[in-house]
C-alpha cells in the first residue's frame, strides 16, 4: 500500500498546532480593499441581524410566558403534563407490553402455585388427622379430659358442662382458701 501524499491536500484533520497557525495567518493582504469592504459591511449586517433575532425571541418568550399565565398553565402543569404524556407514551411502547403480559403471567402462575401449595397441606392435615397416631393422640386427650373433669365435677359421672365444671373448681378453691387465710398473713409475714 502507498503512503497517503503529503502536501497541500491533506487528508488528515488539523492538529492544534495547525490551528493554531491557521488562525494566526493573516489573509487581509491578500484581499483588496474593496472585498476587505464588502466583508466589513457584511459582518456589520449579520452581527446586526444576529441582535435582531435574539430581541425577537426574547419578544416571543415573553408573549409565549403572558399566554400560558392566562391559560393557567405553570410549570407544575406542565411537568405534570410531561409526566402523563411520557407514562402513556412508555405504556403503549412494545417492550412494557411484553414485560407486563409477562409479569401477569407469572403472577398467575404464582397464585396458582400457592393455591396448589395450600390445597396440598390442606390435604396433608386432613391426612395426619386420619392417621392411626393421631386418632390414638386424640383419644388419649380426650380421655384425659373426661378424667379431669370427672375429678373435678365430682360426683356428676357427665362431667356437665363446661360452665359448671368452672364453677365447681372455682367453689372448691373458695373452700380450700377460706380455711387458710391465717396461713397467707403468715407467710407474707416472712
Amino acid at each position: 500500500m502507498e503512503a497517503p501524499a503529503r502536501g497541500l491536500l491533506e487528508a488528515e484533520p488539523l492538529r492544534g498546532r495547525d490551528e493554531d497557525a491557521v488562525a494566526s495567518a493573516d489573509f487581509s493582504s491578500m484581499l483588496s480593499d474593496e472585498e476587505r469592504e464588502e466583508l466589513k459591511a457584511e459582518l456589520v449586517q449579520l452581527e446586526d441581524e444576529i441582535t435582531t433575532l435574539r430581541q425577537v425571541l426574547s419578544a416571543k418568550e415573553r408573549h409565549l410566558i403572558e399566554i400560558k399565565q392566562k391559560l393557567g398553565m405553570n410549570l407544575m402543569n406542565e411537568i405534570k403534563q410531561n409526566f402523563s404524556k411520557s407514562w402513556h407514551d412508555m405504556q403503549t411502547t412494545t417492550a412494557y407490553k411484553k414485560t407486563h403480559e409477562t409479569l401477569s403471567h407469572a403472577g398467575q402462575k404464582a397464585t396458582a402455585a400457592f393455591s396448589n401449595v395450600g390445597t396440598a397441606i390442606s390435604k396433608k392435615f386432613g391426612d395426619m388427622r386420619n392417621s392411626p397416631t393421631f386418632k390414638s393422640f386424640e383419644e388419649r386427650v380426650e380421655t384425659t379430659v373426661t378424667s379431669l373433669k370427672t375429678k373435678v365435677g365430682g360426683p356428676n359421672p357427665g362431667g356437665g358442662s363446661f360452665e359448671e365444671v368452672l364453677s365447681s373448681t372455682a367453689h372448691a378453691s373458695a373452700q380450700s382458701s377460706a380455711g387458710a387465710p391465717r396461713r397467707e398473713e403468715e407467710e407474707l409475714q416472712c
